[in-house]
């Protein structure tokens, strides 16, 4: 199942009179976040790593595999389009940095037990992208997403202030990565082009930033034992198809309905500290994740009716 995921990813095409587009949109989305939000476990198995090695790890391992997919799909013309598109490279750029920024500080509050800022942060990013596609984009939203938007800021809100302390970590991890989708959407390229090149332009202080760790005493990561070894290689694919499956759900979808899905993410990693890593939930959080838990209930309830989806091309009513 893991490789037709990314042999669906690396062909970039499906069959649209089997499936919606958004349909298939959101199918991506979804299967992206869960698995994103599982993250937490995986990085049990490289606590000793030190964050910022370890996300140097991830564009070292995840370029060679970009590279594999795209000689898989014959994709090499539209690397070459891309890497000749000048505007397209520095969004790229752009948009590299922030999913950058994004990975270290969610890798580096994992391993210092901030869990739950982690998880915060993830909940500030949909409204971030709901935000991004509302004021950006110019999509709409119907009124009882309206009114399901509203509850979730509520209890966003709720928990911000409840965690005050760690505030600017969820905010810069929540609007590096709403900002990395926007990019991402609007960029002329492919989701698997432009991952690889991403990588092709973190990976040079990737590898500066692996030398800087294997000239100290402690010596690389990898050569702390082939398990941590194996575990750090699987970072290549923890890191390329679930960003692949997010463009390619973010060239399908309404950034708005993206931003709602991204619930997903946050709600899992939020169940992982409370039954796995035995954080403290307070009544008072406990509240707030209820509003955003009723809110993302209301939203995906709007959908089911049949609900048009929003649509980027509307204007905004004034």
């Amino acid at each position: 199942a893991y490789g037709a995921t990314v042999y669906n990813i690396a062909q970039v095409s499906y069959r649209q009179s089997i499936c919606p587009d958004h349909l298939l949109g959101r199918m991506d989305a979804s299967i992206r976040f869960v698995v994103w939000g599982s993250m937490p476990l995986y990085l049990l198995l490289v606590e000793s790593v030190p964050p910022l090695e370890f996300v140097a790890w991830r564009l070292v391992f995840t370029l060679p595999l970009c590279v594999v997919l795209v000689a898989f799909a014959k994709g090499w013309s539209e690397l070459a389009s891309v890497l000749c598109d000048r505007r397209a490279m520095l969004t790229l750029l752009g948009s590299a940095a922030m999913v950058a920024i994004n990975w270290f500080l969610y890798v580096w509050a994992i391993q210092t037990g901030h869990v739950y800022a982690a998880s915060l942060g993830y909940y500030i990013l949909p409204l971030v992208m709901m935000l991004l596609g509302l004021l950006v984009l110019g999509e709409r939203l119907s009124r009882r997403q309206w009114w399901a938007v509203a509850l979730a800021g509520i209890g966003v809100a709720g928990l911000a202030v409840g965690a005050l302390t760690t505030m600017w970590l969820g905010l810069s991890v929540g609007v590096a990565f709403g900002i990395y989708g926007l990019l991402r959407k609007t960029v002329a390229a492919g989701p698997l082009a432009g991952l690889t090149i991403e990588s092709l332009i973190l990976t040079p202080v990737a590898l500066a930033i692996v030398a800087w760790y294997g000239a100290t005493p402690a010596g690389p990561a990898l050569a702390q034992g082939w398990d941590v070894a194996l575990a750090v290689a699987w970072s290549g694919p923890m890191t390329a198809v679930p960003l692949m499956m997010f463009a390619v759900a973010a060239r399908r979808m309404p950034y708005t309905m993206i931003g709602f899905l991204q619930f997903i993410s946050p709600t899992v990693v939020f169940l992982l500290g409370l039954f796995f890593f035995g954080e403290e939930l307070k009544p008072a959080q406990l509240a707030c994740y209820m509003a955003i838990w009723a809110a993302a209930g209301l939203f995906v309830w709007d959908l089911l009716r049949g609900r048009k989806p929003p649509v980027a091309d509307e204007p905004i009513p004034t």
